[in-house]
Parts: structure tokens; sequence; C-alpha cells
């Protein structure tokens, strides 16, 4: 068997490649920077957004009185995020177009690096689009198939990438779940799975017929790419998910020419290069969550690529939950007794996934309803574990170099192990 290279094997072409990204970074931060003194260049600006979330608040005014209001994030026409308020009354909105006024002379101090990151202003609505779009049709469509509004909004974050409330958010984090309810490659490649599976027969009789002279690997996966390019849109391009498919493109490309795929290169090349096309998303948690996940993946399989299949099978999803548990711990603080069972929860979910989407696509989509009810009650005996930011940055600092040193990577193994333990003492 020939054995697979790297895509990058000299300093000229690492460099090159360097120089292409940092090119088209220039392009895209130059275009951002024109976007960026367009709005700003007028007291007010009139906006066309998506509202991507919208969730309630409330605050005490200077004369000790309470305030309540609707916070609105927002995703711009022209690409870019802020936050906004509005009254209490606002009916939910969100996924709907809106046409609004933003007063941008009272935001005219912000930094160019806000407005990448994500800025807020305060704004007037002046329409709300309430025709029906695609996306509210299929809500209507898994709405009408469950009794529980906590079941639909699951179902609607699973398929077509809807924020969870709060309350379900929490629920999520508590149990070890956040990763499979917020759409990322781990959906990606169960779908492609799926596609795979129903495209194999019925292009073997065309195949076989028609065109046996054809590729049938490179032409299944242009189709499964092409409806998973529509669906990364059609959901608006989730980064977790947008990161998924870049990847599942240079996987492919360099797979077809005999280059290793699972290699530090692959995610490096993956990141420079959504980095180069979406300058903002550096600042995007969800981004750099998925990449952390893959990293560990990838970091297992360079120092247990020898052991036999079945314990990968058994090991990986271990080692990558202790190895991704800091990160929970820092950014969302909860944790419960059965935390720990995310490791099955995450192997049976490749199967519940599927399946749930096909029998939504029947009309039988309550069928597991019962199922959901028991784990979101079980949620009920959380508790909050906070993770010191330093600590995670100590943490990611030994899973870097854990890459070159053999040493480090048992002290990433020890560190991770720490954490679980003091994680579980902080329940008991």
């Amino acid at each position: 068997m020939i054995e697979r290279v790297e895509l990058l094997q000299t300093k000229k072409e690492w460099f090159s490649l360097f120089l292409l990204f940092f090119i088209l970074l220039t392009l895209n931060l130059s275009y951002e920077y024109y976007k960026y003194k367009q709005l700003i260049k007028f007291d007010s600006a009139l906006v066309d957004a998506t509202v991507l979330k919208q969730y309630n608040k409330t605050k005490l005014t200077k004369t000790r009185k309470t305030k309540h209001y609707q916070v609105l994030k927002l995703k711009a026409s022209e690409g870019y995020t802020f936050y906004t308020i509005a009254k209490k009354d606002l009916p939910n909105i969100i996924s709907k177009e809106i046409h609004l006024e933003i007063f941008t002379g009272e935001i005219g101090n912000i930094t160019f690096m806000e407005y990448i990151k994500g800025f807020f202003a305060f704004s007037k609505i002046l329409k709300i689009n309430n025709s029906t779009t695609t996306k509210d049709k299929l809500s209507q469509f898994i709405k009408k198939q469950h009794k529980d509004k906590e079941l639909t909004n699951i179902y609607e974050a699973l398929y077509l990438a809807k924020p969870l409330p709060r309350k379900l958010q929490t629920t999520f984090s508590t149990l070890g779940l956040s990763h499979l309810i917020a759409i990322s490659g781990f959906h990606l490649g169960v779908l492609s799975a799926l596609l795979y599976f129903l495209l194999k027969y019925p292009y073997r009789v065309f195949h076989n017929n028609y065109f046996p002279y054809r590729s049938y690997k490179i032409d299944s996966f242009f189709i499964i790419a092409t409806v998973l390019l529509f669906y990364t849109l059609f959901l608006e391009s989730p980064p977790s998910l947008l990161r998924a498919f870049v990847m599942l493109l240079i996987g492919f490309f360099l797979y077809d020419r005999g280059i290793k795929i699972i290699s530090m290169q692959t995610l490096l090349l993956t990141i420079l290069l959504i980095l180069a096309l979406f300058p903002h998303l550096f600042f995007n948690i969800g981004l750099w969550l998925s990449v952390a996940g893959v990293f560990y993946i990838f970091l297992f399989f360079i120092y247990f690529q020898k052991l036999g299949k079945v314990y990968q099978f058994f090991l990986l999803p271990i080692f990558v939950y202790l190895l991704i548990l800091p990160y929970s711990l820092t950014l969302f603080g909860n944790f419960s007794y059965l935390h720990p069972l995310s490791i099955i929860h995450t192997t049976l979910f490749t199967l519940f996934y599927p399946f749930s989407l096909v029998l939504h696509i029947v009309g039988l989509g309550s069928l597991f309803d019962p199922l959901l009810v028991m784990l979101l009650k079980s949620a009920d005996f959380g508790t909050v574990v906070v993770l010191d930011q330093k600590i995670l940055w100590l943490f990611i600092g030994v899973s870097l170099g854990s890459i070159y040193n053999r040493v480090l990577f048992y002290i990433l193994n020890i560190f991770a192990l720490s954490v679980f333990i003091y994680a579980v003492y902080n329940v008991t």
C-alpha cells in the first residue's frame, strides 16, 4: 500500500500558501473596512437584517425601577452582526427579515475591530417581513408533530440551526450535550453517510448501464457536496458547519491526490482559509470549539494510529470528552453526574439523528418524545462548576505542545483527568 504524504513539505511551499492566505485576508479586510466606513458615514443608516436571537432582559434604572426590554441579535444583509434592543411587547420575530434604522451617530466611536467582532446600536424597527419562508414552513411542519414546545425547539435547532432558549441551552450544557444540538461537523458527517447510502444503489444502476467509465466516488462526492452546500447556505452558514464543509472539500481534494487527510496540516489549512475568507469568524466561539474537537481527534490518531480499530472505537469518544471538558467548564460552567454519559449519548446520536430526521419526514417525529422528556428532566440535578480562564489557556498551550512532544501529551491527559476529577468532586 502506497503511503500518503503531507501536502506541504518545503519552506517555499509554506511561504507560498501563507502569502496566498495573506492576500485573501487583506482583500476581505479591505472590503469589510469599506462597509464599516459606509455604516458610520452618517448619523443613521437603513439596514436590512435577519433576527438570529431574541430574548428578554431586565435592568434597574437610576430611579431604582425595573425596566423590561428585549435584546435582538441581528445579521445584516452586508454580513456583519450587531445587537440592539426593542420593546418588551415585541412578538417573536426570530428568523424574520426586518428593515430598521440604526443610529450610527451613537456608535461612531467604535473601532474597526469592534465592528468585526459585533457591536451594539440603538435602532428603530421600520418594517417586519411577515411573509412565510421555507424555514417557517418547515418549523410549522415540525411543530405539528410535537405537543411540547421544548421538544419543537430541540428539533428546530437540530435541523434548522435555530438558537435554543437559554433554559434549554443550560440543560444540554449540564448534560454535556451542547455539541449535539449545535449543528456542526458531526451532523454533516452523519448526513454525508446517509446521502452516500441513499445514492449508492440507484447510482450503481445508471453507472453500470450508461457510464461505467466514470468514478462513483468522485460523482457521489460532488452530488453530496452540492446538497450539503445548499443545506449550509439555507442555514445561513453556521461557523461550525462552515468549518466542517470547508474541511470536507479540502479533505476530498487531498484524498483524491494521495495526500494525508488526518493531519494537523489539514486542520491548519482549513482554519486559515476560513479566516481569510470570513475574518469576523476569528471571534466566534462556536468555530473554535469545532476546531478544538477536530484537533483532539487528530491528536488521538497521531499517538494511537497503530491501536486496533475496536480499541480506537471505544477510546476515542472518552479521549475527546476528557479533553473538551475544560472548554465546557470554562465557557458554560455546568456539570452533573450524568455529564460523563454524554460519551454514550454521542455514540447513540449517530443513530438517533438520521432516524429522527426520517421519522419527521414521514410525520412520525414524536416517536422519540418520551425519551427526550426523560433526558430533559435528568438535568435538574446539575450544578455550577466553573474553571478559570487562565487554566484553559494553560491547557491550550500544553495541547499545542503535545503535537510535537510525547511527554507533554502524557501531561495533557493527566491535566484533563484532573479537571474531570475536580468537576466530579464539586458535584458529589
